[in-house]
């Protein structure tokens, strides 16, 4: 926020501590932009001005549910109310509609039974506490009222509990609209179930999170015009395919494999596998062990999960048996051969793993060996086969490993959604989006890139929505509006995807030329963006770089940029495993067409990772967005601790100050005129008759005694709160409405019955007579 004002030597403050989120102090000395001041209790600390406000900024009371109520729109007010809601495990908060997450590192199963979930549905939101299930009811009231499609937008950074709240967001909108008594497994069932699935072959642990999620998920849930779960589909993007053989201390490699390491004896010895330290795809780090996780029940209970969604035992024992090949492909290890630049099989360790690894992929051994050490070249005079030394021939080997991993990948994805079924006939849908966060390591490669520019994309559909459509609408209403300023980020996806111009085309472009190396594609780099705002190139640097990201800069490696982003399939390794005896490995290798198989045509992940961005923002644009905000706490991944500047940053990042000034300094609710009439014309009728319909609103509102509020040309722009007044007000009439008919109605049956009591005693008395 703006620097605070009237801080001088002798005024009594609030400052923001890194220890705790207010100190209450008195300022005895300014240098420069740093105060020292003397707290309450005698202790001295030094803080920045912009940290420090005047002490008649009140502190803000603990547990406010919605932020945009907060009277004290400051940085270390917004930390301190979460902070306060997170001691009492209050996870969640709103800012208006957007809900923040913070993730409690426990477990709190209350929150998520089927108790909370009855409490919620048909809810009005806001009416109780913050909770991800207000969000999904209204996302599924928003779609059986309006008859709209909805889209649930879940982000923040690796670690802040994206997976599992959408597993949550999934579980509500089964509970809702899964239907009962239906024999077999229902759709909810193995849209639920894909999870442990997914999750088991697309989930890896990394320094920042147990279980991060390394590739994008939107899953398609589509409703009947009941609003009953008919059909679902799960999109998924850009898989990270190099952690397959790289994988850096103390990470993991996906979970898959450690599951199967961990399986039952019979499933171990079936496979050949062992001690997961002594396969190289996983020993590169000495990190074997999740905590609190059981890598032998997890195998169980993902075979359990394989079930529910539908792939079969045979199915099941093909997958394991590729994921237990590409271990042993790891460890075939080469040495130069006779030939110049040659090379051929290190020991008869490397030679029992290619056995195995070839019988596991029911391929013939002999094939196998050649397609790892050789290369066959196709020229107009013929083929030439090329000898490849021991380096490229291990980068072969990886080559396939990776793109055996992502095809068996996708093809877990398309049984899930063939087993599944979509609904052609679907009235709406409700699309939940669990995509990785913004990432900076120590080294960052191509991958994060990649990861770095979604964020870019869903940040800017986030301005979009919640800032641009806002305001612009404003000045299209011609309301009196004071603009809030926010920062655009288009120039640095311009700087990234652009075409031409871009990195990624810039990239594509020096992949295609055999001479280009990383230096030779970083050099380019400098001297095409050495004037962008955006881009920077580190003191000493040869081939890094350095972006100014919405959430920060991030430094990136290009050492492997060039290799990550070519995607190829080399003709010896299709067609050795399209011949393969194992109908389940040659259909992951379908024979490609003559013509595609004739060019070798030059295909980028890069350029494919960006269209399907792209299809994911068309689809987006045509949802009703609800923006959930997930938030890390701390750094070490721990319950009970809040880390203050980590968290400032995540807001900041996310847009959440820049939601809460616009919430509280606009018009959080518009109706048009004959909306706004047609629901609350009952409060003076008599302002309908005569009057156009814009002099009825104002007559309307003014007869409420509301302030504030604005007329533009076609709308009512009611500020927070208001239009809650009118409800209650409407209530009020339609209660008195009803308890009048009431009255009349047990009058009139009452007086019925009386008049033939009446009747009936008159006719007794003239018989007695």
């Amino acid at each position: 926020m703006g620097t605070p004002v009237n801080i001088i030597v002798g005024s009594h403050v609030w400052a923001e501590d890194q220890e705790a989120a207010w100190i209450d102090g008195e300022v005895t000395q300014i240098k420069g932009r740093e105060a020292t001041i003397v707290t309450t209790n005698g202790k001295n600390i030094v803080a920045e001005i912009s940290s420090i406000y005047p002490k008649d900024t009140e502190a803000p009371p603990a547990g406010v549910d919605d932020m945009t109520k907060l009277a004290y729109l400051h940085e270390p007010g917004v930390l301190y109310n979460l902070s306060c809601r997170f001691s009492l495990n209050e996870i969640y908060t709103y800012t208006g509609n957007i809900l923040i997450a913070v993730n409690p590192f426990r477990r709190l199963p209350h929150l998520y039974d089927v108790h909370m979930m009855e409490q919620y549905k048909g809810a009005a939101f806001g009416e109780l506490s913050p909770h991800l299930f207000a969000v999904a009811d209204t996302c599924y009231r928003a779609m059986i009222n309006e008859k709209g499609s909805q889209s649930i937008l879940v982000s923040g950074e690796s670690g802040a509990g994206k997976t599992e709240t959408t597993k949550m967001l999934m579980r509500y909108l089964a509970f809702m609209g899964g239907r009962t008594g239906t024999e077999g497994r229902t759709v909810e069932q193995q849209v639920l179930e894909s999870n442990p699935v997914l999750e088991a072959f697309g989930n890896a642990k990394t320094v920042k999170n147990n279980n991060s999620s390394r590739f994008g998920k939107f899953v398609e849930i589509q409703f009947d015009k009941y609003g009953k779960i008919s059909g679902a589909a799960i999109r998924t993007y850009l898989l990270e395919r190099s952690r397959v053989c790289q994988v850096s201390d103390p990470e993991r490699n996906y979970h898959c494999f450690y599951m199967l390491c961990a399986a039952p004896p019979e499933d171990v010895k079936k496979f050949k596998l062992g001690d997961p330290r002594q396969f190289h795809y996983l020993n590169q780090s000495s990190c074997y062990e999740v905590a609190n996780v059981d890598d032998a029940r997890e195998y169980l209970e993902t075979r359990n999960a394989m079930d529910i969604v539908g792939i079969s035992q045979e199915e099941q024992e093909a997958i394991f048996r590729v994921v237990a090949a590409i271990l042993h492909l790891g460890n075939i290890d080469f040495i130069k051969g006779k030939d110049v630049d040659s090379s051929k099989l290190k020991d008869d360790k490397s030679l029992n793993h290619l056995k195995t690894a070839a019988e596991l992929l029911k391929c013939d051994e002999t094939s196998l060996e050649a397609s790892l050490c050789k290369r066959v070249i196709v020229t107009p005079d013929g083929n030439i086969t090329k000898p490849l030394d021991p380096a490229a021939a291990a980068l072969n080997r990886d080559a396939l490993a990776k793109t055996i991993y992502s095809r068996l990948f996708d093809w877990i994805v398309d049984k899930i959604n063939s087993s599944i079924g979509q609904d052609p006939n679907a009235e709406s849908l409700i699309g939940v989006l669990d995509i990785y966060g913004f990432e900076s390591f120590k080294i960052n490669s191509f991958e994060q890139l990649c990861i770095n520019l979604t964020n870019e994309k869903l940040q800017q559909h986030f301005n979009q929505h919640v800032f641009k459509m806002e305001q612009e609408e404003y000045t299209k209403e011609e309301i009196n509006w004071s603009y809030v300023e926010f920062v655009d980020n288009q120039d640095v996806l311009d700087l990234i995807e652009k075409k031409p111009g871009g990195i990624i085309a810039l990239l594509d472009e020096a992949c295609m030329f055999p001479k280009s190396t990383h230096e030779t594609f970083a050099q380019k780099m400098y001297q095409i963006y050495k004037a962008h705002k955006r881009f920077s190139k580190p003191k000493l640097a040869r081939t890094d770089f350095t972006i100014n990201h919405y959430a920060g800069d991030v430094t990136y490696q290009a050492d492997y940029f060039l290799d990550k982003n070519k995607d190829y399939v080399v003709a010896e390794h299709q067609a050795l495993l399209d011949a393969s005896k194992c109908s389940f490995v040659a259909n992951l290798f379908p024979q490609l067409p003559e013509e595609s198989s004739k060019q070798s045509k030059f295909s980028s992940i890069g350029t494919r990772f960006k269209q399907q961005l792209q299809s994911l923002m068309e689809t987006l644009n045509t949802t009703e967005p609800h923006y959930i905000r997930c938030v890390k706490p701390n750094t070490v991944l721990k319950p009970g601790i809040f880390e203050n500047f980590n968290v400032l940053n995540q807001l900041r990042c996310g847009g959440v100050l820049e939601a809460i000034r616009i919430s509280c300094a606009g018009y959080p609710t518009k109706r048009t005129f004959d909306e706004f009439l047609d629901r609350f014309g009952m409060l003076a009728p008599d302002v309908l008759d005569g009057s156009d319909e814009k002099s009825a609103c104002i007559a309307i509102c003014d007869r409420m005694g509301l302030k504030g509020y604005q007329i533009g040309k076609t709308k009512v722009f009611l500020r927070a709160g208001q239009m809650a007044e009118l409800d209650a007000r409407r209530t009020e009439i339609l209660a008195n409405a009803a308890r009048l008919l009431q009255r009349q109605i047990r009058t009139h049956l009452t007086r019925k019955v009386f008049i033939a009591q009446k009747r009936a005693a008159i006719d007794m008395q003239k018989y007695w007579r």
